[in-house]
Parts: C-alpha cells; sequence; structure tokens
C-alpha cells in the first residue's frame, strides 16, 4: 500500500466529531437495529448488535481496553452466571413444570392468568429481585404457553411488568433501589419503600393488565385452561433444585434482617447467586450439561452492554445535560421524568449512582429518594434495553422460539410507563 493512499485513508477515517459524541452515534445505531431487525426480517439476534456496538467503540477508541474491562460490571455478571444454573437446572429437573400446576392451577382463564402472573412476578421480585423472577419465570411461562396453547407473547410481556413494577416497592427488588437505600441514608429501608410505594405499585400492576387487555386484547382468548400436574423427569436434579432454591430464599432472609436491623450484610447478591448454585454445581453428575445450557448469550449482552455504556457515560454528554437542564433537581416530577429518560441511555444503576449524591448534597426529602427509586425502576417499562430483566426474557424466549419485538414492547410500554410515572407522582406528592 503506497504511503499516498495510507494517507488518504487515515484522513477519511479522521472523526470529524469527539470520541463522546462517536460513542452517541453508536448508542443510537444499536437502538436502531435492534427496533429494525424484526421489521427486516433479519437473524441478527439482540445480543450480536450490543457485542458489535461495543467491538466498534473499542476499535474506534472511545474507550481504552483497561476501560472496558473495568466497565464489565463482574458481580451482576456472576449473579447472572449463578442463577442461570438453578433456573437450568429447574427446568431441565421437570421440577419447574411441576411446580407450575400447583403455582397456578387456579386459574381459570387467561384474564386470570395474566393478574397471578403480574401480581405474582411483582410480590416475589420485591423479595427476590427481578433478575432472578426472569431468569426462573421465562421458561416457566414459555412451558405455560405451549402447555394450554395461549400466547407466549402475551405472558412474557405479563412477566417482564409485573417483576419491573414489582420491584420498585423494596428495597432489595433490583440494584439501584439497594443502593438508594445504603447510599441515601433511607432511614429504616423495608419500612420507607412498604410506606411510601407499596399502595402505588399495587395500584400500578392493575393498570399493567388493563394496558396489556387493550392493547393485546386479541391474545387473551375465551378458552378455559383445564390443568393437569406434570411428573419430575429427573428426581435427583429436582431435590437440588429445590435445595438451591432454600438457599436462596434463607440467604436473602437474612440479608433482609440483616438490613432491617442497621447491620451491613456480609453477602451481596453474587454471593447469593453462588451459594445457591453450588449443590448443583458440586453435586449433580449433569454439571458440565446444565453449566453448557446457560444462557451465554445473555452474559455476553450484558458484558458488551456494559462497555458500550461505559464509553456513553464517559462522553459527559448526559452529566452536562442533567447540570445545565435549569430544572429543580429534587421536584420529583423531574426526578421521575429524568430517571425514566435518563436510563435508556446508561443504565438505571450508574444514573442512580450519579443522581443519588446530587440529592444528598441538597438535602432533599425522603420522598425525593423514593421518587429515583421509582422513576428509575419503571423506566425498564419505556423499552426493552430499559431493565435487565427485561433483556433476559426477551433472550431467554426469543432462544425458545417466542419473539417479542423491540415496536411490541414499546407499544404497551409507552403508555403504561406514562401511568406509572402519573401515579407515583400523585402518591409521592401527596403524602
Amino acid at each position: 500500500m503506497s504511503h499516498n493512499l495510507m494517507f488518504q485513508m487515515s484522513f477519511l477515517l479522521q472523526p470529524s466529531f469527539s470520541a463522546g459524541d462517536f460513542s452517541l452515534i453508536v448508542l443510537a445505531a444499536v437502538l436502531v437495529t435492534i427496533a429494525a431487525r424484526q421489521l427486516f426480517r433479519t437473524r441478527v439476534m439482540i445480543w450480536q448488535i450490543m457485542v458489535a456496538g461495543a467491538v466498534v467503540v473499542l476499535l474506534a477508541g472511545s474507550i481504552s481496553p483497561a476501560e472496558a474491562l473495568g466497565a464489565i460490571n463482574v458481580d451482576v455478571m456472576l449473579f447472572l452466571f449463578g442463577m442461570f444454573v438453578v433456573g437450568v437446572a429447574l427446568e431441565e429437573s421437570g421440577y419447574l413444570a411441576s411446580f407450575s400446576y400447583r403455582l397456578l392451577r387456579r386459574a381459570r382463564n387467561v384474564d386470570q392468568l395474566v393478574i397471578a402472573i403480574l401480581f405474582g412476578a411483582g410480590f416475589l421480585s420485591a423479595l427476590l429481585m427481578n433478575d432472578t423472577l426472569a431468569i426462573v419465570g421465562t421458561p416457566l411461562l414459555i412451558h405455560i404457553a405451549r402447555k394450554y396453547e395461549v400466547s407466549a407473547r402475551l405472558l412474557l410481556l405479563s412477566l417482564a411488568f409485573g417483576v419491573t413494577i414489582g420491584s420498585v416497592a423494596s428495597p432489595i427488588g433490583n440494584p439501584q433501589n439497594l443502593l438508594i437505600a445504603v447510599g441515601g441514608g433511607v432511614p429504616n429501608p423495608f419500612v420507607t419503600f412498604f410506606r411510601y410505594l407499596a399502595l402505588p405499585t399495587a395500584i400500578n400492576l392493575l393498570l399493567a393488565y388493563g394496558v396489556l387487555r387493550l392493547l393485546c386484547g386479541g391474545e387473551f382468548g375465551r378458552q378455559t385452561l383445564n390443568h393437569i400436574q406434570e411428573t419430575v423427569v429427573d428426581p435427583d436434579l429436582a431435590l437440588l433444585s429445590k435445595l438451591s432454591l432454600v438457599v436462596v430464599m434463607v440467604l436473602i432472609a437474612f440479608k433482609i434482617v440483616s438490613v432491617s436491623l442497621g447491620f451491613p450484610s456480609p453477602l451481596g447478591l453474587t454471593e447469593i447467586a453462588l451459594f445457591s448454585a453450588l449443590p448443583i454445581l458440586l453435586c449433580s453428575p449433569r454439571r458440565l450439561e446444565l453449566v453448557r445450557k446457560v444462557d451465554w448469550r445473555t452474559l455476553a449482552f450484558f458484558a458488551s452492554m456494559f462497555v458500550l455504556m461505559e464509553s456513553v457515560w464517559n462522553s459527559g454528554h448526559l452529566q452536562a445535560a442533567m447540570n445545565g437542564s435549569g430544572f429543580e433537581a429534587t421536584s420529583i416530577p423531574v426526578i421521575l421524568a429524568t430517571s425514566a429518560i435518563a436510563s435508556q441511555l446508561v443504565s438505571n444503576v450508574p444514573f442512580v449512582a450519579l443522581y443519588l449524591p446530587l440529592l444528598s448534597t441538597l438535602d432533599s426529602s425522603v420522598e425525593a429518594m423514593m421518587a429515583l427509586a421509582a422513576g428509575s425502576t419503571i423506566a425498564g417499562n419505556l423499552t426493552i434495553i430499559g431493565a435487565a430483566s427485561n433483556v433476559i426474557i426477551v433472550q431467554n424466549g426469543e432462544k425458545r422460539g417466542t419473539a417479542i419485538t423491540f415496536t411490541d414492547f414499546m407499544k404497551v410500554g409507552i403508555p403504561l410507563t406514562a401511568a406509572n410515572l402519573l401515579v407515583y407522582w400523585i402518591f409521592l406528592s401527596l403524602l
């Protein structure tokens, strides 16, 4: 290659904009591609698009390899791995299918089934964390959909909205709530979250049913559900799976008690997930098979997302927009709206990590802290990438033959998010 040609190419490759600008362009391209992939009937997966985005910003120098490695949240990756192992074991043993009978046998039609999913997932996500419910619940609901010949898409949307809304009302429902509870100096976190957020959260779960019934009415059908008990196919693995679930619940209960009493818990969510997976990894002769069946594509998605979002975060554009907005930072409607929008550009955890010190320095009220928790969490109902649980559900669903497009999700998510934010605004303003 001649020096002249090399010079011309280097000139063409010189960006006329900053690295931060380039990161935003790549993020926009990733979001547009994810949204449009079903429209053009491409076989490109969501995780492949996100991996490509991360590779592009790395090659362009928008983020260094060292920064990229540091951006990957190891705790989140290990938590997901541990819970994926438990989820795969529950599914492969047949225990998940068997348990579904006891869980949902009272539902006589699709309406009752959707309500049971919304409130069941909502309640459990407040205790077990929304990502855990997404991992375990996705294969369960796809199995139920096939068993009763109902819309798997409808059930997965119910699960996605249920775990997001339900997790708002607990300091351990999601990572950003835990960060607010600990870093925001919230007094008696479990009592405070319940007092301010439990009732509007219950109302929002009802609203989720109403919006789904209105916009997805054709998928509800009129058939009666005839429940049949299913047998466990691998009793030994089922026993280990149940033991893992017991470990999860015991460790989370210990964490709840520790936080409630004001003692720092020695166990983080990562340790809880890994300890829960140990009975399976140590005792099951099928351990290698189960590890191979872990949803590694979703893990690749998250690793790539951390890299891309870090490059956007490092651009400083979001921080500058927040500082120069001219709005009252402690105002409840401003917090709710900013949280919902900004959490689509970067994940809700780093957003909360930025906004929380701002509220603390301004000596904001408990209501403002609860608005930050509600807004950053309910942002997950807006788009697929708004919450990690959404990504887990969509990726796992697609892996099992059920696709939820970006537009499918937003068609329900936009009006539901608007209604959810309005409910929290009203309640937090009245208290």
